[in-house]
């Protein structure tokens, strides 16, 4: 199912949390699932991910993972503001030591006036209170392109927040 460079990062990305004894959550919207699914088609992955939420619709955000409806109303589905308040959303709905989100504009349709088609936010956070985002202009590329960049993109920032968070205490009591 995955292509080799998804299918290797996947790999570096668990058994980098397995050896840092930390967990993950997911929030997605634009890839519907597609990380939570590209980590669980590894082998041995239940001892990293915990869940993954597709929160496809705003709604969805808000019911699922606590987004307030504010911030979709002020800053879109699409912006820095919902992707952070996804990711923190997602450590508050979760027992997972580090979270990622995902919501962007995959296409071919649904740009708006200053977000166009390939446009992504990412946000990751961290148990220990870090907190990563990344804007992606990915461009018109195609849907599966978006969406493939996005799952990668995501498992970078996991990857830097691995590196650097304190291994779980949960982890090391197993």
């Amino acid at each position: 199912m995955l292509d080799q460079e998804l299918r290797e990062r996947a790999v570096s990305l668990l058994d980098l949390c397995k050896s840092r004894h930390l967990t993950i959550s997911t929030a997605e919207s634009c890839t519907g699932g597609l990380l939570a699914a590209a980590l669980t088609d590894i082998p041995g992955s239940s001892a990293v991910v915990d869940r993954g939420f597709v929160t496809y619709t705003n709604e969805s955000k808000q019911q699922m993972i606590g987004v307030p409806a504010p911030t979709i109303e002020k800053y879109g589905a699409v912006s820095r503001e919902t992707a952070e308040a996804m990711a923190k959303g997602t450590l508050a709905h979760t027992p997972a030591d580090l979270a990622v989100s995902i919501t962007g504009i995959a296409g071919p349709s649904g740009a708006t006036p200053g977000k166009p088609v390939g446009l992504v936010h990412f946000a990751a956070a961290s148990r220990g209170g870090r907190m990563i985002h990344h804007e992606g202009k990915f461009g018109d590329i195609g849907r599966s392109e978006v969406r493939r960049k996005s799952v990668l993109q995501a498992m970078a920032m996991l990857t830097e927040l691995a590196e650097t968070e304190e291994p779980s205490a949960r982890g090391n009591q197993k």
